[in-house]
């Protein structure tokens, strides 16, 4: 009976093999952190949305107020200092204004399905252009991945879908490229993807420590605490908008 012949690997193709599996890896645990960086993107958007329609939009009409009294003591006064004051209010209040009825506040409420969450993995994995193979599929993945943050952000599992169709990347290797050219590319994906986690590391961090952050941070401890901290803001810019409005009229008396 013919002895079963086995062939073992060379250092080269043991070594290739590692680097594979190191690479499945840190495409994997890539893919998470690119998910999670972009599901808090998304929760910010939605509390900020939120937070503009609520108490956003009395910040504007306080600031409009405040333009107004500005104009008036300006007005009153006809000096050049209180002048220079009064556009100041006013252009507050237009960027108050810009900021409660622009985009932001038009962000819907977004819960993302698992089936949503799993589908931008795959995305993120296969797509990411840290293991692009030439400048060109750089430049298409930086596209398409850019596509596929805002199709998230949207809850668009159809466009995730065609992204993904869109790109075929086939097998890890380059035909003919040789045992030594694929492992070079291996090692450099893996750096510039351990590159990348740092990065949104650093940018998760700075986001979890943003104003928007925090005070969404404020709204979830009051709400368990079973308090209604966008009420209560509301509330006390109300009273100001009172406040104002009672200075105007007493102003505009005394114009008068």
């Amino acid at each position: 009976m013919a002895s079963e012949i086995v062939r073992h690997l060379t250092p080269e193709e043991e070594e290739l093999l590692r680097k594979r599996e190191e690479l499945a890896a840190v495409r994997a645990n890539l893919a998470e952190r690119e998910l999670e960086l972009a599901d808090f993107r998304s929760q910010l958007a939605v509390f900020q949305g939120r937070y503009m329609r609520q108490v956003g939009v009395l910040y504007a009409e306080l600031d409009d107020w405040q333009a107004r009294i500005a104009e008036l003591k300006a007005k009153l006064d006809g000096s050049e200092p209180a002048s220079e004051r009064a556009a100041q209010a006013r252009a507050q209040a237009r960027t108050t204004h810009e900021a409660a009825h622009g985009e932001a506040s038009k962000a819907p409420d977004f819960q993302p399905s698992a089936d949503l969450k799993a589908l931008f993995r795959e995305v993120a994995k296969r797509i990411h252009p840290d293991f692009a193979k030439g400048a060109e599929d750089e430049q298409r993945r930086t596209r398409l991945m850019a596509h596929a943050n805002e199709a998230y952000s949207r809850g668009d599992t159809e466009a995730l879908q065609r992204i993904l169709d869109e790109y075929r990347d086939g097998s890890d290797s380059i035909p003919g490229e040789g045992i030594g050219a694929e492992l070079i590319r291996i090692i450099r994906q893996i750096s510039q993807a351990k590159k990348s986690l740092a990065a949104i590391q650093k940018e998760l961090s700075e986001l979890q420590q943003s104003e928007i952050a925090l005070l969404r941070q404020d709204v979830e401890t009051a709400r368990k605490d079973g308090r209604n901290l966008f009420e209560k803001l509301a509330a006390s810019v109300r009273e100001r908008i009172a406040q104002a409005k009672g200075e105007y009229e007493s102003l505009s008396r005394e114009a008068n």
